[in-house]
């Protein structure tokens, strides 16, 4: 059964909702991983990997590329998918949420746009992360001995 839609009585137009699409880039270097401590509601105060929401006709990737920079002050280059991942309502601000894995190219790390801090972590001593999708992710590179 089809959900209810909004539409117009003149013309018969259908309003779709589009889901909200985010970006995640995972970088791993010497062995730790790179996380950012979110400034933004939803879970402020938790950290994250460099992420943000996909914009009108961009490449998922180049987002993700983007994204580290605004964030870390870094240069990634995106090496593979990692996965595409649904966020339940209320659990996180995308509701698709695709996470790609990159090598750090170069910069000097430093907070900025939505964080307040930004560092490489080890994989067995992690703080508190924010994100189902983003949680998932870190298990599946960690089981696969990231």
């Amino acid at each position: 059964m089809d959900k209810p839609r909004r539409v117009c009585p003149s013309c018969g137009f259908i309003h779709f909702t589009d889901p909200k699409v985010g970006v995640g880039v995972f970088v791993v270097h010497e062995g730790k991983i790179l996380l950012v401590r979110r400034t933004m509601h939803p879970e402020i105060g938790k950290w994250s990997v460099p992420a943000g929401f996909l914009d009108q006709g961009e490449d998922p990737a180049v987002t993700a590329v983007r994204e580290a920079l605004e964030e870390t002050n870094l240069h990634v280059a995106i090496e593979e998918l990692v996965g595409v991942y649904h966020n339940p309502p209320g659990q996180g601000g995308a509701s698709i949420f695709i996470m790609y894995k990159a090598r750090l190219l170069g910069g000097t790390l430093q907070p900025g746009d939505d964080a307040d801090a930004a560092a490489f972590f080890a994989p067995d001593d992690l703080p508190e992360i924010a994100f189902l999708s983003t949680r998932a992710a870190i298990e599946k590179l960690r089981s696969a001995g990231v």
